[in-house]
């Protein structure tokens, strides 16, 4: 399935988008939030991941550039429910794309599948994710202090919640 939005298309990941992943998860400034910069065999079994689950998707603007990826993880244990994450290349940050991605992939949980609530997982300090997802009516359910820890600096993890509307 291809998501549009005005500005952006969030496609399937193909094998060619290999070499943009792997750039996108050996960046500091990329997983400076999202956690420690793992081994080129192990950001290849994510990407395997990625390439296999109906979804998760790339990024792309209109003229089919890589601009970062973004998904659900449903839950085993509550279908009904999943974690959405994404990752947005340093070049294209600060300019909407994040927000308007999950939007989309909001419509497309609430619209196309059994989802009924969407978590999002937020560190205290990445002040820019935690404007995107209260922009869009997440609302924060819970504050874990100190629960991750990245390159051994421990932050507090923010929990975000949007339930979809009766």
């Amino acid at each position: 399935m291809i998501l549009s939005t005005p500005r952006l298309t969030l496609s399937p990941f193909s094998e060619a988008d290999w070499p943009f992943f792997l750039a996108m998860r050996q960046s500091p400034d990329v997983m400076r939030y999202m956690g420690e910069i793992a081994t080129e065999q192990d950001i290849r079994t994510l990407f395997n991941m990625h390439l296999h689950d109906q979804h998760s998707f790339v990024i792309r603007d209109r003229a089919g550039e890589a601009l970062g990826d973004i998904g659900l993880h449903i839950s085993t244990e509550h279908p009904q429910e999943a974690d959405v994450g994404y990752s947005i290349a340093p070049f294209a940050q600060g300019k909407g794309f994040a927000s308007e991605a999950l939007a989309a992939i909001q419509d497309y949980a609430f619209g196309h599948t059994s989802i009924t609530a969407l978590n999002a997982w937020v560190l205290a300090d990445n002040h820019g994710s935690v404007r995107v997802v209260e922009k869009l009516g997440f609302v924060r359910v819970q504050m874990l202090e100190k629960a991750f820890t990245i390159n051994s600096v421990d932050y507090d993890d923010w929990v975000y919640r949007l339930e979809k509307e009766a």
